[in-house]
């Protein structure tokens, strides 16, 4: 494999990882598509352009180069189910609406996704976790902000429309209550957008992971519906007009997260 991530170190004690933004596809994978996943419908369209902000703030980022239909990066390497009810795995079989992903006898075999294993989700997790403790042991504590979005409607995966801002935190196991409770009044100020504390998306494997308040080190998910910063379908467009105001939530709730820090 080539390049399977983009790391950029920062300043302040704030990682903000990004594991679905990848685009980059393996030859079996991109072969074995079906004509509808070919578009790469279910993927964090656009997450790096609307974080771009976070180097103002000294952040270190972490971005997928490779697409999560080659591999999930926020699933864990056993790919137990982290949700009860329809979900994606490790190795995704289905697009979020439920169909099959590849063609069938199409999918990638075991030896290629072994390598998918040891050469795409490995260097990325141990990535982050070098971040992380190189963080704690400059500063004391660890703060890791996993940025996610997804279409706001999918009736396979829920019921009506989800909310704007989806805050997880692996119901208050992955970061302080405090600074949860913090980050959700942040969202409140914001009365154009809707928002929720742990309801659908409580965290995947990446929050649940490695966050783990009593070594100091605080993981908060963000689910973030597209429809506030770009159109849902084909071709995905983004929209400064529509991610300019997102923006200057999400900048609030990284501050936020940083100035928890600073006082704990």
């Amino acid at each position: 494999m080539d390049k399977v991530l983009n790391f950029q170190q920062g300043r302040v004690p704030l990682l903000i990882s990004m594991p679905h933004a990848g685009l980059r596809l393996t030859p079996a994978v991109e072969a074995g598509l079906i004509p509808d996943a070919r578009s790469l419908p279910d993927t964090d369209w656009h997450i790096p352009r609307l974080y771009e902000f976070a180097a103002e703030l000294g952040a270190s980022t972490l971005a997928a180069e490779y697409s999560r239909f080659v591999i999930d990066l926020n699933r864990p390497s056993d790919d137990k189910p982290l949700y009860a009810g329809a979900t994606t795995g490790l190795y995704p079989a289905t697009l979020f609406d439920g169909i099959p992903l590849f063609s069938e006898g199409m999918e990638p075999s075991p030896a290629e996704r072994a390598t998918y294993l040891e050469q795409i989700w490995t260097p990325y997790h141990r990535t982050l976790q070098n971040e992380l403790a190189r963080l704690k042991a400059e500063f004391g504590y660890a703060l890791l902000f996993d940025a996610h979005s997804i279409r706001s409607i999918i009736p396979h995966l829920f019921d009506g429309k989800l909310p704007d801002f989806n805050l997880g935190t692996f119901n208050g196991a992955s970061c302080d209550p405090q600074l949860a409770t913090e980050l959700e009044a942040i969202c409140a100020r914001h009365t154009d957008y809707s928002h929720v504390l742990n309801g659908r998306f409580k965290g995947g494997h990446i929050t649940r992971h490695y966050g783990n308040p009593a070594q100091n080190i605080h993981a908060v998910q963000l689910e973030l519906g597209q429809c506030t910063y770009m159109e849902e379908f084909e071709p995905f467009r983004y929209r400064p007009d529509l991610a300019a105001p997102t923006q200057v939530v999400l900048r609030e709730l990284l501050q936020g997260l940083l100035a928890w820090g600073q006082k704990h």
